[in-house]
């Protein structure tokens, strides 16, 4: 069974901006091998399946917010090809520095910018999709952030969210929360030196709401014809597709 996360969940102020900069500041030199170990590289898996499932094609224009090292925002200039155009965000320096060096052989077509996603600095319907990865649960107002992710789609565009989330089944739940509880903080506080980081990674993990919590909060940051998500690896990580609405 998923584990039932409080309906405030997703209203409560979410994290402190200032220390989840700091944070991510702290942790961004280390931040791809610490994630690489953690999840056995399955991350990468799971956003090659956002790319898929944005429906993006050759020519279109992509924002991904909270890019972190820009992993997600390459996997979609590869598919939007050079005729496209990959917007990628931060709010942390030290990120998009990293991002750019990793995405320098795909300079035509795929630009790191700092920004913060509640408060874009792009017009509305720029995009035909936009995306955050792994970062929705750390903002400080999450429906803020889907508001702003809406308003710079057209008519039809895509919203993808990926995150982790609850795992269905009892018994993959108690592995998943001793891996979670126990494991994550002591392997990623050893591989970045900031144990404190991966304690709060721990908990906003085990908390956020996911699943039909998640896209609720979603539906009421805008208007979207549709809301859907499905579950990856059994539901350690979701993935949310919302469609604006006509106007």
């Amino acid at each position: 069974m998923t584990k039932q996360i409080p309906p405030e969940a997703g209203t409560r102020p979410g994290p402190d901006p200032a220390t989840i900069h700091e944070m991510f500041r702290s942790i961004a030199g280390r931040y791809d091998r610490a994630n690489d170990i953690l999840s056995l590289g399955i991350h990468h898996l799971w956003r090659r399946r956002v790319v898929r499932w944005s429906g993006v094609q050759s020519g279109d224009r992509v924002l991904d917010c909270a890019t972190g090292t820009g992993d997600l925002a390459i996997a979609f200039r590869k598919a939007v090809g050079e005729t496209g155009m990959v917007t990628a965000t931060d709010f942390v320096p030290e990120m998009v520095d990293l991002a750019r060096q990793k995405g320098s052989p795909y300079r035509k077509g795929l630009r790191f910018e700092l920004a913060d996603v509640t408060r874009l600095p792009y017009a509305s319907e720029s995009f035909e999709v936009a995306s955050i990865s792994f970062g929705i649960r750390n903002v400080g107002d999450p429906r803020a952030a889907v508001s702003e992710l809406a308003r710079v789609v057209g008519p039809g565009g895509r919203v993808l969210i990926l995150e982790f989330g609850q795992p269905h089944s009892a018994l993959l739940g108690r592995l998943y929360d001793f891996y979670r509880k126990h494991l994550l903080p002591r392997v990623g506080g050893w591989i970045t030196g900031r144990r404190q980081a991966y304690d709060y990674l721990e908990r906003s993990a085990g908390t956020f709401p996911c699943g039909d919590q998640l896209a609720d909060l979603v539906r009421s940051a805008a208007r979207f014809e549709r809301v859907e998500w499905r579950a990856l690896s059994g539901g350690i990580a979701y993935v949310y597709r919302a469609v604006k609405a006509s106007a």
